[in-house]
């Protein structure tokens, strides 16, 4: 099977492009910031510029690595429920269950693995400059040198590896489960993944006020909380989303009519499908709204002190715009890759649509209708994840309870998140309206 699994990947190569930049993403970012292990590793590195970037490489590593998981793994099940029918061939044409799992784990263990050899070059050149960038702002001493070793190497491969395979044994298990006709697993370990990762948030989140406002390491409780809460409500996403349709069903059916009561009922039909859209959505505005707004709130702290930032401050500070930085990108990857890939799934669909006597135009609404849902249920639970954060916080390092630098930093969230969710499903939706109606049914048959 695993010759087999060759032989698909050189007759159908783009099918895993998708996974494959997300392999090749996730490597890059791990590499990038595991290399500064390596570099504060090497003789000559004095205890300051040691501590620094091994700070760096253990805080960033820890994001990269989660981010890396819902990346592959996003992408990965969007694949394997597109390759259902050749699932069902291989059925019935005498392959076990054991054979198509290792067919598609092998196909995902060797993305994975050119995915992160070709990472390689970029995560030393991305290397350099982020050694470069924590010496000019005088955290790591002009005399280091950069150093890329075995722990970054090993680190990138076998990280993105085995969430490559990790996440293809999940996807291909409930695809074969669907081909052999058994009901829908109901998701119990998902489930108490997501109830765990919301209680141990709250805690987290609650431990804030255990600390004084002049502690260095008062902003982990809360940013790591909200990152928990963030995971939760993006496990739990399907179900959040089933929640919010019912309440938005008559205001759409209001608005659109006919358009909006269908819309409303496809995105309920096809809620598991679309939580792959919905994860990266609450992970980036959760996790960029509470590190954004807590660095703010801590940077207009020590402004009102009249203090000079010290080595740790501006470390801080470098490190939370840097995860920033690593979230908007792979926050956007994910978008584009999961909402291409299932948007342009959806080929036979639109034609049966178009055949029905929906006009183009009117398809294209439905599916900015189901974009713009999306995106308030990704935004709204994300930001409610980022608020249970930044209160506490708040709260500790000031006398206030809310920030002082109003919407604007999460109007730039929304606003980065809307654009990447609605210009990704609108321009690959219409792309594939380009093909007409009859051939697309009869391609998609």
């Amino acid at each position: 099977m695993f010759l087999l699994a060759l032989s698909s990947l050189r007759q159908r190569p783009g099918r895993s492009l998708a996974t494959l930049l997300s392999a090749f993403l996730g490597a890059a970012v791990i590499m990038t910031f595991n290399s500064m292990h390596d570099t504060a590793g090497a003789s000559g590195v004095d205890s300051t510029s040691a501590e620094s970037l091994t700070t760096a490489a253990s805080v960033v590593g820890g994001y990269g690595t989660l981010l890396v998981f819902f990346a592959v793994a996003s992408t990965l099940t969007v694949n394997v429920r597109q390759r259902s029918e050749e699932i069902n061939l291989l059925r019935c044409t005498g392959a076990t269950p054991a054979q198509i799992k290792r067919m598609v784990v092998g196909e995902a263990a060797v993305i994975a693995l050119i995915g992160a050899v070709l990472a390689i070059g970029p995560a030393m050149l991305g290397g350099r400059l982020l050694l470069g960038l924590f010496q000019d702002s005088g955290q790591v001493a002009d005399s280091v040198d950069y150093s890329f070793g075995p722990v970054a190497l090993m680190s990138g491969i076998d990280i993105t590896v085995l969430a490559a395979v990790g996440a293809a044994l999940l996807a291909v298990r409930r695809a074969v489960r669907a081909a052999a006709g058994a009901r829908p697993a109901r998701g119990r370990l998902r489930d108490l993944a997501a109830y765990a990762a919301l209680v141990a948030g709250a805690l987290s989140v609650g431990s804030t006020f255990a600390f004084k406002a002049t502690d260095a390491a008062l902003m982990a409780p809360a940013a790591y909380g909200s990152i928990l809460l963030a995971v939760g409500f993006a496990l739990l996403s399907p179900r959040l989303l089933h929640a919010l349709l019912g309440r938005v069903e008559r205001p759409l059916t209001a608005l659109a009519g006919a358009g909006g009561y269908l819309t409303v009922h496809n995105l309920r039909r096809r809620a598991d499908q679309l939580s792959g859209v919905l994860m990266p959505l609450i992970l980036f505005t959760g996790m960029a709204t509470a590190t954004l707004y807590m660095q703010a709130v801590e940077n207009d702290a020590i402004d009102a002190s009249g203090l000079t930032k010290s080595v740790d401050d501006k470390n801080l500070q470098t490190l939370n715009l840097v995860v920033v930085g690593i979230i908007v990108v792979f926050a956007c990857v994910m978008l584009i890759n999961s909402l291409y890939a299932a948007t342009s799934y959806r080929a036979r669909e639109f034609g049966q649509q178009r055949l029905a006597g929906a006009t183009p135009r009117q398809v294209l609404a439905t599916v900015g209708v189901e974009g713009l849902v999306l995106t308030v249920t990704g935004v709204f639970f994300g930001s409610l994840a980022g608020l249970a954060g930044i209160l506490p916080f708040t709260a500790v390092r000031t006398d206030g309870l809310l920030p002082d630098r109003g919407l604007g930093i999460w109007l730039t969230i929304v606003a980065v998140a809307t654009a990447a969710t609605l210009v990704t499903s609108l321009v690959t939706a219409r792309r594939t309206l380009r093909t007409s109606a009859v051939e697309a049914v009869s391609l998609a048959a």
